[in-house]
């Protein structure tokens, strides 16, 4: 509750905090749930079942299940640019393509579902659009004088991290071949 000058008291903190928390449990739940049935899966009564919660704390905090997905869809998001915003070097890269097969396959299948969902939604174009200019500016950073080759690491990170949640096979030292063809 703020204090008499407006400012938030150490009360409005902690809740502002457990609500925080309590958001941040519905979108794990959320993405568990895409993960394991797809996005048809994701019901208000599934997410409190998930994330061990009443239904009405789904809608108190979200004010759909759709509204939920988008939330989900955008810390998915959060989470891997702010790994792109951190490449410098192509080992960043590699690292990045490796944890990404390393995920737990339900997760994995899970991110590219709602990242299908925005491909099929003009109004989550949005978050496509960031992933794509996130990872172009990673690309210009490896390579900053050769659009083609930072064309084409965009296109194997996205190739390999899409192989990953397929379970197939994955080489990411083929980042590291990419951005040094060329240097030598």
């Amino acid at each position: 509750m703020p204090d008499a000058a407006g400012r938030d008291t150490p009360e409005a903190d902690g809740r502002r905090r457990r609500g925080d928390r309590r958001r941040r449990e519905l979108v794990e739940a959320t993405l568990r749930l895409v993960g394991a049935g797809g996005v048809a899966a994701v019901s208000q009564r599934a997410v409190a079942a998930e994330a061990g919660v009443p239904p009405s704390a789904v809608f108190y905090y979200h004010p759909s299940v759709d509204a939920l997905l988008v939330a989900t869809l955008t810390a998915v998001n959060d989470r891997w640019i702010a790994r792109l915003d951190a490449v410098t070097v192509p080992g960043d890269l590699v690292a990045l393509v490796e944890d990404c097969a390393r995920r737990e396959r339900v997760t994995a299948i899970a991110e590219y579902e709602l990242f299908l969902l925005a491909a099929r939604r003009p109004d989550l174009r949005g978050e496509l659009d960031r992933w794509d200019v996130a990872l172009d500016a990673a690309a210009a950073r490896l390579l900053p004088d050769d659009a083609d080759r930072r064309a084409l690491l965009a296109a194997a990170v996205n190739g390999l991290t899409l192989s990953g949640a397929l379970g197939s096979r994955v080489d990411p030292g083929l980042l590291a071949r990419l951005c040094a063809a060329g240097n030598a």
